[in-house]
């Protein structure tokens, strides 16, 4: 948040990106306060947490050489059973809202604050047009409440990168 705040000084900053989801939350620990404090947007990219909440991925899954996510200690076989419990509660929120796991975890990104704006990455038309629909799901604040506490409740096991390409990504922000 301080690096945040002393480049803001120098120049100011309408938006920052960074990775965000439900499945991966490290910016609410040191940057989304200081967005909102200095009026600052945040646009979280991989907020789908690369296929994961969208339901792509299962405790099958093994994933092609040259793919990051085999290598990422999240989607290890020996976690990712574990870690699933995660897009159950968004299956279950889908069925409650008439909606995909997928656009339930960009719905409440979209609710959280209204300076975030989610930039899900697809290569498939169906699935962008999947990924829009999450603005035509409405959270209300019960709800947005409700879900986050589901989601609290569940620990992700397993870092989101690997150790030595974690220590160079995660500079404070």
């Amino acid at each position: 948040g301080e690096q945040l705040r002393r480049a803001h000084a120098e120049q100011r900053l309408t938006a920052v990106q960074n990775e965000y989801s439900l499945l991966w939350r490290g910016p609410e620990q040191w940057v989304l306060n200081a967005c909102e404090e200095l009026g600052i947007g945040f646009v979280p990219w991989s907020p789908l947490g690369v296929g994961f909440l969208a339901g792509a991925i299962d405790a099958n899954t093994r994933f092609a050489q040259g793919d990051i996510r085999g290598i990422e200690p999240r989607f290890s076989p020996e976690n990712l059973p574990g870690n699933l419990a995660l897009v159950q509660v968004l299956k279950q929120w889908g069925e409650r809202k008439n909606a995909t796991a997928g656009q339930i975890a960009l719905a409440w990104l979209l609710a959280k604050k209204p300076w975030i704006v989610p930039i899900p990455g697809t290569t498939q038309m169906a699935h962008m047009r999947e990924n829009a629909g999450a603005a035509d799901v409405r959270l209300t604040p019960t709800e947005f409440a409700e879900l986050t506490a589901s989601v609290d409740q569940i620990k992700i096991v397993g870092e989101r990168l690997p150790a030595p390409v974690l220590a160079y990504s995660e500079v404070e922000a």
